[in-house]
């Protein structure tokens, strides 16, 4: 719509300006003709009588005062040309400008013409030729004011300037004549001049008269065939014969002054006619404006209206349309789509509703293309949904298969651990159970990314420290693990298994990407919204864009794929903290690395009591290393409500002797207290005084003060025990011991699932 109105409106200025244009070019010659035309005029008459009458003073030698006056007529016209050239202004090209300037210079060189005459240094062909070249210039001037935008007055002006061009050499003729007349001869050099002046002049008439139409014709043809014309013909011809001036001087200047002033009569009545021809021209003209200028302003502004009224109508059905496609793009696909990612079953058919619009045929055909296009997007989405469906039931049957076998082999190295008495032989295979217990959770996270529930549950709440310790033993570098310690608290027991299994993942992370000698610290603590878990560790950290965009995947994780499997564990612990509304955040660690912060909510979390010194050994540091041995925690190791195995039974590998030797009445020592290495000796005699000093004052005894408490001697320090190397059979018997325990804490978990 906009496209064809600017087409109109831009023909329309075309064919505007081309009118216009030929008004403003009649305005411009008009102005032209009033301001430099008319003065100019006057100029070329006062130059041509300056001319013939310094030819007679340089003859004579005699500076009469009609050539004073003649020149103070000059200087006049001179003056009003200049004054006229700068009025007409911007009415003037840049080429006739030009010329105007190159008059001016020329008319500059006056007063040194003048002054070489005066003086004597000037011939009378050269003073002659002087005037010529200012003459020159200013009929120059004259064929540029010569353009006009009709093609017939402009045929017939240019025939004007041939004729005046004529009348210009006639008076050249007459000055050199006029000045050898006083002396009687010419010389070789102005009888050639005078003989190119009959030629030009003979050639200019010729074509002027053949350029001119009838009406312009008739009356120059009257004056060539007049006795006037011809006597100054018959005489000119002799002059050019003889190379001398005519014996009748004054038959000559009578005949060529009248000759002059018809011709003058002749171009000033030929230039009113064009002008008069101008005018109509000019009408005609300005007529073409009107009706270009009105007729399509017209047709601009009707197409202008129709345009508004259509564009309007037809931004309405756009608007429809538009509203209709976005509420297609923007709310019924994506909650379309998100309905199939939920696994949710969509009546294709039911959902495909049509575009309603109303408006022309192509609008709707607009909308019947949208519809289809909704139709393929649809079924596109139906399709990627039931393949990722199909695709996520393979990761899920595959993964519950490998479960299974996985379940299987605990069971099989479990009989295995309680057959084997080789100390070595039960290291390996210890070894074995850990693999084994990795390998079921990178099967549980196949699951877990497909949507499904692992399935491994408990009906109790479970220790957070259990869950932690339960997590590390899942990492290869356990042993790198150290875990401080946290203030009491359980976990739901439905989300122990997920949470054991974010932990770990968070752990193993922490563990891959640090330092292999760097320790990885975890540490936990019951805030005000649940309970709070950090795993910190000292490697290369990351920028803050990456910090930014992992805690965006966590708190919003997208839908999996599969382009991002290097990043497997991170998709894990999104969608477990989703799943169960736990906030992990990651953040730069003091130590330089990365601190990933676990915050299970208060619905989570359940209280418990502290444990007492019969609970736990008194010597327990404040900070506890990870278990160091081969063996499974009790959780991976016993069976959960569902039979498919465990989470932890609330104690890691390391704490079962422990717990089991304080079921039997065992006790730990406790570390041996830090005393000093020797004490300083009280010197003998009390706290008494001896004499003192000059001055009178009692004098200073070391340790005389000192509190009877620290004037004994400590008791020696005990001598460190001579280690000894465990004899194989006392080294099965700690391994025996360590099986029975995650034993028995296996069934002890499969009888709390039963029940």
């Amino acid at each position: 719509m906009l496209l064809p109105l600017l087409s109109l409106s831009a023909l329309w200025g075309f064919v505007l300006n081309l009118t216009v244009g030929d008004g403003q070019a009649l305005l411009r010659a008009n102005t032209i003709y009033q301001t430099v035309g008319i003065t100019s005029t006057d100029l070329g008459l006062q130059l041509q009588a300056e001319r013939a009458r310094s030819a007679v003073a340089i003859t004579t030698r005699q500076l009469t005062e009609d050539l004073g006056a003649q020149r103070t007529r000059t200087d006049r016209a001179v003056t009003t040309y200049k004054r006229a050239s700068t009025e007409a202004g911007s009415a003037l090209d840049g080429t006739l400008r030009a010329s105007l300037g190159a008059l001016d210079r020329e008319l500059d060189r006056l007063g040194a013409i003048r002054s070489d005459i005066d003086n004597g240094r000037s011939t009378r062909l050269a003073a002659l030729n002087a005037y010529n070249r200012v003459l020159d210039s200013l009929f120059r001037v004259y064929d540029q004011m010569v353009s006009l935008p009709d093609l017939a007055i402009f045929q017939q002006a240019a025939a004007m300037q041939a004729m005046g061009n004529a009348r210009e050499v006639i008076a050249r003729e007459h000055a050199l004549i006029s000045g050898a007349l006083i002396d009687g001869k010419l010389t070789e050099a102005e009888a050639a001049a005078f003989t190119e002046y009959a030629a030009t002049r003979s050639f200019l008439h010729t074509r002027g008269t053949a350029g001119l139409d009838l009406a312009l014709r008739q009356p120059y043809e009257k004056v060539f065939a007049g006795s006037t014309f011809r006597s100054f013909g018959l005489m000119e011809a002799r002059i050019v014969a003889t190379g001398a001036p005519p014996p009748d001087g004054d038959a000559w200047n009578a005949s060529a002054g009248q000759v002059m002033a018809q011709l003058d009569r002749l171009g000033m009545s030929a230039t009113q006619e064009l002008a008069d021809r101008t005018t109509d021209a000019a009408i005609a003209i300005m007529g073409r404006i009107a009706v270009a200028g009105g007729i399509g302003l017209i047709a601009v502004l009707a197409s202008i209206v129709i345009s508004v009224r259509f564009g309007r109508r037809l931004g309405a059905e756009l608007a429809g349309l538009r509203s209709a496609a976005l509420d297609l793009s923007e709310r019924r696909l994506p909650l379309l789509v998100e309905r199939l990612r939920s696994g949710e079953d969509v009546n294709v058919k039911k959902e495909l509703k049509p575009l309603k619009v109303s408006g022309s045929a192509e609008i709707t055909d607009v909308a019947r293309a949208f519809g289809s296009v909704q139709r393929t997007a649809v079924q596109a989405a139906v399709g990627q949904a039931e393949l990722r469906r199909g695709v996520g039931q393979v990761f899920v049957n595959l993964a519950r298969r490998k479960q299974g076998l996985l379940h299987r082999q605990l069971q099989l190295l479990d009989r295995m651990q309680r057959r084997t008495h080789d100390p070595d032989r039960l290291e390996e295979l210890f070894r074995l159970d850990h693999l084994t217990t990795r390998m079921r959770r990178h099967a549980e996270s196949l699951i877990i990314l497909s949507g499904a529930e692992p399935g491994r549950a408990w009906r109790k709440p479970v220790p957070v420290l259990d869950i932690v310790r339960a997590a590390i033993a899942e990492v290869e570098d356990y042993t790198r693990i150290t875990v401080e310690a946290m203030p009491a608290g359980a976990i739901d027991g439905a989300v122990a298994a997920d949470l054991t299994h974010l932990v770990a993942e968070l752990v193993e992370n922490a563990a891959i990407y640090s330092p292999p000698d760097a320790p990885v610290v975890v540490r936990g603590d019951m805030v005000s919204n649940g309970y709070a878990i950090e795993v910190e560790d000292r490697g290369l950290g990351l920028s803050e864009a990456e910090y930014g965009a992992f805690n965006a995947l966590l708190a919003n994780p997208p839908e999996f794929d599969l382009a991002d499997s290097d990043r497997l564990g991170l998709f894990v612990v999104a969608r477990l903290a989703q799943r169960h509304g736990v906030s992990v955040l990651l953040r730069r660690s003091p130590f330089g690395g990365t601190t990933a912060i676990v915050l299970a909510p208060r619905r989570l979390v359940t209280e418990q009591p502290a444990l007492t010194a019969g609970d736990t050994p008194p010597a327990l540091p404040s900070r506890t290393r990870a278990t160091t041995g081969g063996g499974r925690d009790s959780g991976d190791s016993g069976d959960s409500a569902d039979g498919t195995g465990g989470a932890g039974s609330g104690e890691d590998a390391a704490a079962e002797p422990a717990a089991r030797a304080r079921k039997e009445g065992d006790s730990v020592s406790a570390l041996p207290t830090r005393t000093r290495k020797k004490a300083l000796a009280v010197l003998s005699g009390g706290g008494g005084v001896s004499g003192g000093t000059h001055a009178g004052l009692p004098t200073r005894v070391r340790q005389a003060n000192l509190a009877p408490q620290l004037r004994a001697e400590p008791p020696p320090e005990p001598e460190p025990e001579e280690k000894t190397e465990r004899s194989p059979d006392e080294v099965r018997d700690l391994f025996s011991a360590f099986q029975r325990g995650t034993q028995r804490a296996r069934e002890e978990a499969q009888e709390e699932g039963e029940a």
